[in-house]
């Protein structure tokens, strides 16, 4: 039987090589990190001493390139409508898929891209997988893994069409994969609320996606009701979500082997949430 990895999405603060330490610290053994700052366009190259101490720490603790997600800067849209913006965020996307080759990572985690009113949908989902597959081409190894958003603004990938869309785009399907994110899919209409629901969502994103395509999870409650649009993650079992989709992730064996990832509010809880998830699968009535 396959190992569920659950952990949070942890500071890299003080660089890379801290953050297996801050993982093993509430008791994770799946991890999220920041190769630089998520907020600014440049950073300085990873240093020999990071990249070896980041290998040797995540081998000392137990964490695996399976079991670690990191994610790419805010900043970057991968289907910007403008050729000089495209071309900064294709830059900075490779980038960050070299930074994760040199830590020897798995995957990178991203959100797709915007519109901005200026492009048709389809237009800009072709223009995401495009800048995709410039990237796969000049690394290798790493997968990019698309996360599923809220659907602000003018934001894509809040419906599992538009994942497939920017799958069936990229070339080497061994390399590109998605990351649901609980909060950002019940924002964007996907009931999570009784097991019914998760049954005919989660039955949904196979038919249109398909599991082999399902690389990680942040699991978040919802500040925001379900289809509303809103990204407002809230602590596991606070918000309109409830405990029952977590219930369900744990109890079914599509969601282990993958990194599942606490982007919860309140980082002080992100230990007790990880053992209540380990109840969850450990015992069908916890």
């Amino acid at each position: 039987m396959s190992e569920y990895y659950i952990g949070a999405h942890v500071s890299a603060s003080g660089g890379v090589e801290n953050s297996p330490l801050n993982a093993h610290a509430i008791g994770a053994n799946a991890f999220a990190l920041f190769t630089k700052n998520q907020r600014r366009w440049d950073a300085k190259p990873l240093t020999q001493e990071s990249i070896a101490r980041f290998r040797e720490r995540c081998a000392e603790l137990g964490f695996g390139p399976e079991q670690i997600l990191p994610h790419d800067s805010y900043l970057i849209n991968l289907g910007h409508p403008e050729v000089e913006a495209l071309e900064k965020s294709r830059a900075a996307f490779l980038d960050e898929m070299q930074r994760c080759e040199q830590l020897g990572l798995k995957y990178l985690n991203f959100h797709p891209g915007s519109h901005l009113k200026q492009l048709d949908e389809d237009v800009c989902l072709q223009r995401v997988a495009e800048s995709i597959n410039l990237a796969l081409d000049q690394t290798r190894g790493v997968v990019a893994v698309i996360e599923a958003t809220a659907g602000q603004g003018t934001n894509l990938g809040h419906r599992f069409e538009h994942l497939a869309a920017i799958i069936d785009g990229v070339e080497d399907k061994s390399r590109v994969g998605v990351c649901l994110d609980t909060c950002h899919i019940f924002a964007a209409g996907y009931d999570l609320r009784t097991q019914e629901a998760c049954e005919a969502t989660f039955a949904e994103f196979e038919q249109v996606v398909g599991f082999q395509y399902l690389n990680a999870m942040h699991l978040n409650d919802s500040k925001g009701k379900l289809g509303s649009r809103i990204d407002r993650h809230q602590c596991l079992g606070a918000g309109e979500i409830g405990w029952e989709v977590f219930r369900y992730i744990m109890r079914d064996q599509r969601f282990t082997g993958i990194p599942l990832v606490l982007e919860t509010i309140d980082e002080t809880l992100w230990a007790e949430e990880i053992q209540q998830l380990r109840r969850f699968a450990a015992d069908p009535a916890a």
